[in-house]
C-alpha cells in the first residue's frame, strides 16, 4: 500500500539524514511531535505560538504517520521537520542526542516509551497538550501499571477538558492542568483569516446556489450520502473531499452524480460551472473550502471514527455525520446543542437535512450557535503558553 510504502522508505537512514541536518545548528530547539495530520492541526497554533514566544528557539517537528509528514514537510512553520524513528532506546538515544531540544511537546496522545524515559533520563522537560482520556483506556485498566508508569514519565499533561483530567489524578498524576482544545484556535484563526484564492472553487459556487460541503468521506458514507446528492442535484451544489484520494474512491463519489462531477484537478471555470459536484482530488485545501458551504457533511463517522467537524462550525455550518462519534467530545456537545446530527441511514440523513434545508430561520439559529460555540471554547494556546514558563 502506498502509505506503508511511504512509512518505510520516510525511515530509511532517517537518524544519520537528522544528525547531519542539525549538527552545524548551535541554536536552541524545541521538539514537537505530531501523530499524524490531524494533530498537527491541533498543535499549528502552539507551535506557532512557541515561535512567538521562543524567537530564539528553532522548532524540530516530527510525524509519526505519512498522511501527516507527506502533506506538511514543507511547512514554514518549522525548521527542522522528519519522520519520528522507531520507538527503541537506541533510537530514543540517537534522537536526542542530535535534537537535544530544551522542551518536548506530544500532541494529544502518541505515549512512547522510550522516546518518555530517555526525556526524563536527560532531564528534559516533556508536555502532552490537548489529552483527552476516556474510563475504558487501558491506563485505568487493573492490568494498566505499565502504561501508567508511561504517564508518569511526562512532565505535565494539559487536558480538553475537567473529566479527563480527574481520570488522571485518580491514577496518582498530579501535574495535570485542564487547558482545552487548540483546535478551536485553529479553526477559529481559519475562519477569521483572509480567504485564500480558490477561483475553482470560487467559479463554482457563483450562481449562489445553496452548497454542502462533504468532508474527509469515505466508501462507507456514500449509501447514506448519494441519496442527498442526487435528490438535490438541480438545486444544490456540491463539493466532496474524500479522506483518501484513491482512483476507486473517486470513481465511488463520480457514480453518485454521473455527468454532473469534474474532480478539481480535470477542471476549469467553464467546466466547473456545468457541474453539480465538485469532487476535490487532493489533500490540503479542505478547511479553505468550508467557507463555500452552507451545509456540511463529515466522513468517517460510519466506519471507525468522525473527523474534524470543528472546521465546518467555525464557519457556521449545521454538520451533518454517521453514528459513530461518541469518542469525540467537541461532536457530542455540537449534537447536544443542535448544531449537529448524527444519522444511521440515507432516510434520516434526509429527514435531518430537509429541516434545515427548508426553514432558514432554523438554519440561521444553528448557524449563530456554532460561531458562538467555537468562539467561546478558543483560548487553549494561550493557557498552555502561560505555563510553559519551564524553558530556559
Amino acid at each position: 500500500m502506498p502509505k506503508a510504502a511511504a512509512w518505510v522508505a520516510g525511515r530509511a537512514g532517517l537518524l544519520p539524514r537528522i544528525a547531519q541536518a542539525l549538527a552545524a545548528d548551535a541554536a536552541p530547539r524545541l521538539w514537537v511531535h505530531c501523530a499524524s495530520l490531524g494533530e498537527f492541526e491541533q498543535g499549528r497554533p502552539l507551535i506557532e505560538g512557541l515561535r512567538g514566544q521562543y524567537p530564539g528557539h528553532k522548532i524540530v517537528l516530527t510525524f509519526f504517520s505519512p498522511s501527516g509528514y507527506e502533506v506538511r514537510q514543507q511547512w514554514a512553520g518549522a525548521d527542522y521537520i522528519f519522520y519520528l524513528p522507531l520507538d527503541t532506546a537506541e533510537n530514543a538515544q540517537a534522537f536526542l542526542q542530535s535534537v537535544q531540544p530544551k522542551l518536548a511537546v506530544f500532541v494529544k496522545y502518541e505515549f512512547w516509551y522510550f522516546f518518555l524515559r530517555e526525556l526524563r533520563q536527560r532531564h528534559i522537560p516533556a508536555v502532552v497538550v490537548a489529552a483527552i482520556f476516556r474510563p475504558d483506556q487501558v491506563f485505568f485498566r487493573p492490568w494498566g501499571g505499565f502504561f501508567r508508569k508511561i504517564l508518569g514519565e511526562l512532565s505535565h499533561i494539559f487536558t480538553q477538558n475537567e473529566a479527563s483530567a480527574e481520570l488522571l489524578r485518580g491514577i496518582g498524576l498530579v501535574r495535570v492542568s485542564v487547558a482545552g482544545d487548540t483546535r478551536f484556535d485553529t479553526v477559529a484563526a481559519t475562519a477569521l483569516a483572509p480567504a485564500r484564492p480558490l477561483p475553482l472553487a470560487e467559479a463554482f459556487v457563483a450562481d449562489g446556489a445553496p452548497t454542502l460541503v462533504a468532508g474527509s468521506t469515505w466508501p462507507e458514507d456514500l449509501p447514506a450520502l448519494a441519496p442527498l446528492l442526487r435528490k438535490h442535484a438541480r438545486s444544490m451544489r456540491f463539493i466532496v473531499a474524500p479522506h483518501e484520494v484513491s482512483e476507486a474512491h473517486l470513481l465511488e463519489v463520480e457514480a453518485a452524480l454521473p455527468g454532473l462531477t469534474v474532480r478539481y484537478s480535470r477542471a476549469t471555470p467553464a467546466t466547473v460551472a456545468d457541474a453539480r459536484l465538485l469532487l476535490i482530488d487532493n489533500v490540503g485545501m479542505l478547511s479553505q473550502l468550508y467557507r463555500f458551504g452552507r451545509f456540511a457533511y463529515i466522513g468517517g463517522a460510519f466506519g471507525a471514527g468522525l473527523h474534524n467537524t470543528l472546521e465546518a462550525a467555525a464557519f457556521g455550518l449545521p454538520v451533518f455525520f454517521g453514528p459513530r462519534y461518541q469518542r469525540f467530545q467537541e461532536a457530542v456537545e455540537l449534537v447536544e446543542l443542535g448544531c449537529a446530527f448524527s444519522v444511521r441511514s440515507a432516510q434520516q440523513l434526509e429527514s435531518a437535512f430537509d429541516r434545515l434545508y427548508y426553514n432558514e430561520e432554523t438554519r440561521l439559529k444553528v448557524q449563530d450557535m456554532s460561531l458562538d460555540y467555537v468562539h467561546t471554547h478558543a483560548g487553549a494556546t494561550g493557557r498552555i503558553l502561560s505555563q510553559l514558563s519551564i524553558i530556559n
